[in-house]
């Protein structure tokens, strides 16, 4: 029988605190208060006093009300009766429908023992050529998307998740627009996406408290997809709301704040939820995409420097595309040396001419005279812009390739392009 205390010492935000004993850290509590019944969960043990942050808010809750310690964390289902529904922060349903409560599962767990792990070997295809062929997202691998506000990183990955050739799709929304939800929403049910996909949403509109649960219960039902054999693709937006609900707790806690007023632990908090990325030896696995936005368009800016440094790679996200200068996915040499031998040369000098493009345009702008090869490395960059780098563009691999063939073979001579004469006379394409 876990005993009932009737007494909170101090209300501060989100969170109460009350003298209690025997109690565990992240173990859930109900507060019973003239507003109806809130669970709340432990975030501080401080010799006899247990600070909770309440999810529904502490508003209504006064000093005399009740706290009753459950024995136990966070729980969410993992049952497949979880595809196509969307969940609330706390685990609730979003969507009308009855609650799931088979098969449950602690949430906030340990990353994976590194012996139960096997080295990442495995494409996912997503038909976005500039991911495909120039930064290919590995099975298993951690990456981030850096953007600003404003950039279409949300519907950038609702297209990554009815294009990507895994099993299931768990998708965490964190502090977004109610529109946003809607329109991913939307988006994946019209395509026939939602079916194989397990949404946790939390808008800004909702406690802040929720949006802390969402990457742990996204990652709690991913790892036991990935356990029965299920190829699991997470996708989290956005880790910087996630870091902002950790600083206003740390502030409400009267924590001594680290730099820009973050806590101290952001890097082990921000690594404890990537490190989840695993490839299990024997079943599944599980690949985070996960967008941070940078305040300013600052890449120093905490959030995004920590993640840099846990994460295999970034992707940038600027202009509505992605840009190929800065984006990197360092698992990529892994894959791509066993789709098509042409790959790795298609990138390599694809990326290296556009390269030269853009010094063409700066020549440009300052009113340099164009020679024959600026012109044709001007006919290039526009190409290659529509047909590689516009987010709309939708091809498998093997054809983006032979469309960087095509768009090489129409700018420039075989001679110009500085690939090897075997791959040179086995895909440049045959004039008419």
């Amino acid at each position: 029988m876990r005993k009932v205390y009737h007494k909170i010492i101090h209300i501060a935000g989100n969170v109460i605190t009350v003298e209690a004993d025997d109690v565990s850290y992240n173990e859930l509590a109900e507060v019973t208060s003239a507003r109806g019944v809130s669970l709340a969960q432990v975030i501080r043990l401080a010799d006899s006093k247990v600070s909770l942050q309440v999810f529904a808010g502490s508003r209504g809750i006064s000093t005399g009300d009740q706290v009753r310690f459950l024995g136990r964390a966070m729980q969410v289902s993992s049952s497949e009766a979880l595809l196509g529904r969307v969940f609330s922060g706390r685990g609730t349903p979003r969507d009308n429908r009855p609650e799931v409560l088979s098969d449950m599962v602690e949430i906030g767990g340990p990353s994976v023992n590194p012996a139960k792990r096997v080295i990442p070997r495995n494409m996912i295809r997503t038909n976005i050529p500039m991911i495909d062929v120039f930064n290919t997202l590995v099975e298993s691998q951690k990456l981030p998307i850096f953007s600003i506000a404003g950039e279409p990183y949300n519907e950038l990955l609702a297209r990554i998740a009815l294009q990507a050739e895994v099993d299931v799709i768990i998708l965490g929304g964190m502090g977004i627009k109610y529109d946003d939800y809607l329109t991913m929403k939307r988006t994946l049910d019209e395509h026939g996406a939602l079916s194989r996909t397990v949404m946790f949403i939390h808008t800004a509109a909702d406690p802040v408290v929720e949006c802390l649960m969402v990457p742990d219960m996204s990652l709690a039902v991913a790892e036991q997809y990935a356990l029965e054999g299920k190829r699991v693709l997470c996708l989290l937006t956005d880790m910087t709301n996630f870091a902002d609900a950790l600083k206003e707790i740390a502030i409400t806690m009267e924590q001594i704040p680290a730099t820009r007023g973050y806590p101290g632990d952001l890097y082990s908090q921000l690594a404890s939820r990537y490190e989840k990325a695993v490839d299990f030896d024997g079943a599944g696995s599980i690949t985070i995409l996960a967008v941070t936005t940078m305040p300013g368009d600052d890449v120093t800016h905490p959030v995004p420097d920590n993640t840099g440094y846990i994460t295999e790679g970034q992707f940038y996200l600027r202009n509505g595309r992605i840009e190929p200068f800065g984006s990197l996915s360092r698992l990529k040499q892994q894959v791509n040396g066993k789709t098509r031998p042409d790959h790795r040369a298609i990138m390599d000098s694809m990326i290296r001419l556009y390269s030269d493009f853009r010094s063409t345009l700066e020549k440009q702008s300052m009113g340099f005279q164009m020679s024959a090869w600026d012109n044709k490395l001007l006919k290039y960059g526009r190409q290659f812009e529509k047909g590689m780098m516009d987010l709309s563009v939708n091809i498998p691999l093997e054809e983006a390739l032979d469309l960087g063939w095509k768009i090489l073979a129409d700018c420039f001579e075989r001679n110009e392009v500085g690939i090897k004469t075997d791959l040179i006379d086995r895909y440049w394409p045959r004039k008419n």
